[in-house]
């Protein structure tokens, strides 16, 4: 699992705006979602749990940032959930351009695919972490759901995951063995568990620093929690 610290602090208040749960329809309002404290991710100096090389490679692809920010953006997502495309598309390269290419924070993805209403997001979410594997999580993690319409319900989605890994520029021979042989589904399952141990129960939610954000909230929503983790860690550090 993650090579990352993102404990989850008693939290202040959770306020969902609109997201995919287990047992309601992709097109269902969210509605205010309680998140308890515990942890998403081991510490820093804590290694994978799986001994395996290809899911230590993964598992460490899917961090993206300065390895000397302090400040962590973690985010439960399904790559099928159109909550989550929304976030992806209006937020994320925000976020990406004003905190994480400034060295301000880390992202870390944790797969939480909704396999009940979404049929095609474990294969997906397979998909990326068989990209990880050769450093090309973040390419196909863009790429699944600027996508995302052409495989969603498509009945043979791999057909459009070997196009877009094709084009990511990874190596298809090494990508499909690590899919034949569902490599990563051990490492997804963990992040899964993790995360339904922590409270989260739709897609997307967010950890940043002692806040929860369960929802494609705006980009000023993440702005205000960003720097509100910021100064908080300025504060401290006097």
């Amino acid at each position: 699992m993650l090579h990352a610290r993102a404990r989850l602090l008693p939290l202040l208040a959770v306020v969902a705006s609109v997201a995919c749960s287990r047992s309601e329809t992709p097109s269902a309002q969210a509605s205010q979602v309680t998140v308890s404290a515990g942890e998403v991710a081991p510490s820093l100096t804590e290694l994978s749990s799986f001994e395996d090389s290809l899911s230590k490679k993964a598992d460490l692809a899917r961090i993206r940032g300065a390895e000397t920010a302090q400040v962590w953006l973690v985010e439960v997502s399904d790559f099928q959930c159109p909550f989550c495309k929304q976030w992806h598309d209006e937020t994320f390269a925000k976020l990406d351009q004003e905190y994480v290419k400034t060295g301000k924070i880390k992202i870390a993805y944790l797969n939480f695919p909704l396999t009940r209403i979404h049929k095609n997001a474990q294969i997906a979410a397979e998909a990326a972490m068989c990209a990880g594997v050769q450093g090309k999580f973040w390419e196909l993690h863009s790429a699944l759901f600027q996508a995302q319409s052409r495989w969603a319900e498509a009945k043979t989605p791999i057909v459009v995951f070997d196009s877009l890994a094709r084009a990511a520029g990874v190596n298809l021979k090494t990508w499909d063995g690590c899919m034949t042989s569902h490599a990563m589904a051990k490492l997804i399952e963990a992040d899964r568990d993790r995360s339904a141990k922590a409270g989260v129960e739709s897609t997307p939610t967010f950890f940043v620093g002692e806040r929860a954000l369960a929802g494609a909230f705006p980009v000023d929503t993440f702005r205000v929690a960003i720097d509100q983790a910021l100064a908080k860690l300025k504060s401290a550090s006097r």
